[in-house]
């Protein structure tokens, strides 16, 4: 079953007008990251509730160092696994207009990756809570945490969504946008829990696409929205996927 939605699927996507990805935590797992629900996941370990705005703004000695820990430590030390570089390599050779991720870890970019629109931000940037500027996060030294904001010493606060939070509006459009224009949508290593992140594939849908989905095991998209399932880890069916159509 599985080499026959293989070579369907990479038909599909060879045929493509307009194809994009839409990515989640379980795409990054093999570059060392864990996800954040489940077991074994950082919400298992970690108190979610620190990371809701309005708890951040109030104890942020307390939620700083965790965020140190979780966003800066681990993911920084994270490097791109062959499903990264797969969809890099798809999209340089024009067979994909861009991806939507919910992953704030910037995995696309360091594969290569140009057209990524970010939907719950990412770790790259900060910005104070105060003044309102963005600061590229390298550099600002974690070593006092909080760490002051280099221009008016107030609270910083990393520039992806926390519990709490509302979704950027250009974000949300331009990801619709591509959705909206998609005619194929790989989805890979998400089962769409999130809302509104895991709507996307379902815009794809309703506006006549197909969807290829790409996951361990079985996900809330597998019997309503997904066209072909190929089911595995990310780092191996991604890029099988990718030397199908492009040989």
């Amino acid at each position: 079953m599985s080499n026959h939605a293989l070579a369907n699927a990479a038909e599909v996507l060879k045929t493509a007008r307009c194809a994009m990805a839409f990515t989640g935590a379980g795409i990054s797992v093999e570059s060392g990251i864990p996800p954040f629900r489940g077991p074994g996941g950082v919400w298992s370990k970690y108190d979610p509730d620190k990371f809701e705005k309005g708890y951040f703004k109030r104890h942020p000695e307390e939620v700083w160092p965790l965020l140190k820990e979780i966003f800066f430590d681990m993911l920084g030390r994270a490097r791109p696994n062959p499903a990264h570089l797969a969809l890099a390599e798809l999209e340089a050779a024009g067979k994909l207009a861009g991806i939507v991720t919910q992953n704030i870890d910037s995995l696309h970019q360091a594969a290569g990756s140009r057209v990524v629109h970010e939907y719950h931000g990412s770790t790259r940037r900060m910005r104070c809570l105060s003044c309102l500027t963005f600061f590229d996060s390298a550099a600002i030294s974690l070593k006092t945490l909080p760490p002051p904001c280099p221009a008016c010493g107030g609270l910083l606060k990393p520039d992806f969504v926390f519990f709490g939070e509302g979704i950027p509006s250009d974000v949300h459009a331009a990801a619709t946008d591509l959705a909206k224009q998609a005619d194929v949508c790989l989805v890979i290593g998400t089962g769409g829990e999130v809302i509104p992140a895991g709507r996307i594939p379902h815009v794809v849908k309703q506006h006549g696409g197909t969807i290829i989905e790409i996951n361990l095991r079985d996900t809330a998209y597998t019997y309503n929205t997904t066209d072909y399932f190929l089911e595995g880890k990310a780092g191996t069916r991604t890029p099988e996927l990718v030397r199908a159509v492009l040989g």
